[in-house]
């Protein structure tokens, strides 16, 4: 009877471990890729995932640095996959990871420059205000970066909040308008981090099954952002690992700097960011790290004209 009983409780036990397995991992999901804050934007409650350094002292503003996310992703999916927590926590950054619309699924980001006060970049404006209300944010080092819909969002904030956005970076850039498009001209210093099997957004341009519009030529849309901040014509290239090539333009105007990193055979990936399906996405390159070498672009590049002590919506 008592060898029964054991039986029956192991039986138990081996039944119910793929539940409990099941249910742990569902647990940890939803605590890894909650937001852990919220505002009021346009009338829509939009969400973001914020991270403060353990260094952070309010009496020296604080770098910020927005990364958004590509489509079909979120806020937490962001910040696992760029792992911009790291250089944050090593630079004394605040970094925060927004959500674009989509309601409680993936979400998407409205990055068309051309719409009339489009909400995404209201909810980008809206959220630097609600931060700096918090902390003290340096008004002259707030930068924004993406991937894919989000590289695509960040030229679309350089076209319209120019004035407040330092720099920007683009990781396999999503880019669906016409660069003539951007309803901003002023000079604003852009990285841009690229690879040559990219399927999504092709470096060499073309239609991908992603979108409905042909995704310009890489080379050539970073060649009209370098002609946007009226940069020496002639590039120099660069190669900073067995796989990247640097190319940069020189003598821009206010030293707005365009930087392109070219990384042959990597995928629509995060450069030495966290593990993305390969199957599908293609290879995560390790010999460069995008976060890292974003801010040693973005450090160099304050907004020029401002200074610390912000005052929000100044």
């Amino acid at each position: 009877m008592k060898n029964r009983k054991m039986v029956l409780v192991a039986m138990l036990v081996l039944i119910g471990l793929p539940v409990a397995v099941a249910v742990a991992e569902a647990v940890l999901y939803g605590i890894r890729n909650r937001h852990n804050g919220s505002i009021v934007s346009s009338g829509v409650e939009r969400e973001y995932v914020l991270y403060v350094p353990s260094t952070y002292d309010r009496t020296r503003p604080a770098p910020l640095v927005i990364t958004l996310h590509g489509a079909g992703m979120w806020g937490a999916a962001q910040r696992e996959v760029s792992r911009w927590d790291e250089v944050a926590e090593r630079e004394g950054l605040i970094v925060v990871y927004p959500s674009g619309a989509g309601g409680r699924g993936p979400r998407v980001w409205r990055a068309d420059p051309t719409v009339s006060a489009p909400r995404d970049v209201t909810f980008i404006s809206d959220l630097i205000d609600h931060l700096a209300r918090t902390y003290s944010i340096d008004p002259a080092r707030i930068y924004a970066n993406g991937l894919s819909n989000g590289g695509g969002m960040s030229f679309a904030l350089s076209c319209t909040l120019g004035g407040r956005i330092a720099a920007v970076g683009m990781v396999g850039a999503a880019h669906l308008v016409p660069f003539t498009s951007c309803p901003d001209p002023r000079p604003v210093p852009a990285i841009a981090l690229h690879g040559t099997a990219d399927r999504f957004t092709r470096y060499h341009g073309g239609k991908s099954w992603v979108a409905p519009r042909p995704f310009p030529d890489i080379p050539t849309w970073m060649a009209n952002w370098a002609r946007r901040n009226q940069c020496e014509p002639d590039p120099v290239d660069t190669p900073v690992a067995a796989d990247v090539v640097r190319r940069d333009y020189h003598n821009c105007v206010d030293r707005a700097d365009v930087v392109l990193y070219t990384i042959r055979d990597a995928g629509h990936t995060w450069p030495g960011g966290g593990p993305l399906p390969e199957w599908f996405l293609g290879t995560t390159p390790t010999s460069i790290d995008a976060s890292s070498v974003m801010w040693e672009f973005f450090k160099e590049h304050p907004l020029r004209g401002r200074t610390a002590g912000f005052a929000a919506g100044r």
